[in-house]
């Protein structure tokens, strides 16, 4: 009446189901999770360097599908606009619609509305531009910037524009949430812009697809092994009890 029910193979009834559902688990885990991070992200190959460090020329970044009206200052962004040649790009929101930015501050910072930004994402430890500008930021609009200031193509060459270097929001396709390889690094929200109107929007839900993904590869990998294993034991448990007898 005590001893464990066993299957004829060697292992138990229990550990049989149990290692049935952790396999089941898993995979609505594993295959739910992809389905899941194809419906909300789009992969994207950054081109250029102008977006450095923050990613660099080649990475591959997983990026939210967001309507334009999601955007917040201090997203970094994909978008697509006939006026910087039609291809899509990776840059910074630093302003939106309403807004008069301009660099820089006494203390070489960008100031929205003249309120000093800190940005620890910039390369250098110069100024937040190396040419001085101004330009109010037309409503339904975005001014963008690359987090390499030095080198980067951004909204400060198209100043002379219709909307003073800005793009429309419905141009922006998607938010970039983390680097997919190299492997490991996150996008976060700039807490300089917090403060500000609107504040910094919320991340995507990256680390709960990754973590869906890797908890269901580690179920399907676990309820597949221990059918081999307690066969294993069990084999070593029985000529042990022979060697002894």
């Amino acid at each position: 009446m005590g001893k464990d029910v066993t299957t004829d193979d060697g292992h138990g009834r229990l550990g049989s189901v149990l290692s049935g559902l952790a396999v089941a688990v898993g995979c609505v885990l594993f295959l739910g999770g992809f389905v899941w991070g194809a419906i909300e992200y789009q992969p994207y190959t950054v081109p250029t360097d102008s977006m450095s460090p923050t990613v660099a020329a080649g990475d591959r970044v997983l990026a939210q599908r967001v309507d334009g009206d999601e955007v917040r200052r201090g997203d970094v962004v994909v978008f697509e606009d006939s006026a910087w040649g039609d291809l899509p790009m990776v840059k910074r929101v630093v302003a939106v619609g309403g807004d008069k930015v301009a660099c820089c501050d006494g203390d070489g910072r960008l100031t929205i509305n003249g309120t000093a930004v800190e940005e620890p994402y910039l390369r250098s430890e110069g100024p937040a531009s190396s040419t001085p500008f101004t330009a109010s930021v037309p409503e339904g609009q975005l001014f963008l910037l690359g987090d390499e200031r030095s080198g980067s193509q951004d909204s400060r060459v198209h100043l002379q524009d219709p909307g003073h270097g800005s793009v429309p929001r419905g141009a922006v396709t998607a938010r970039v949430d983390a680097v997919a390889w190299p492997p490991g690094s996150m996008v976060d929200r700039p807490q300089g812009f917090a403060s500000l109107p609107g504040g910094v929007s919320r991340p995507g839900p990256v680390k709960l697809v990754v973590g869906s993904v890797a908890a269901g590869a580690v179920l399907i990998l676990g309820g597949a092994a221990y059918g081999p294993v307690a066969r294993r034991l069990s084999r070593a448990g029985r000529a042990g009890a022979g060697a002894r007898g």
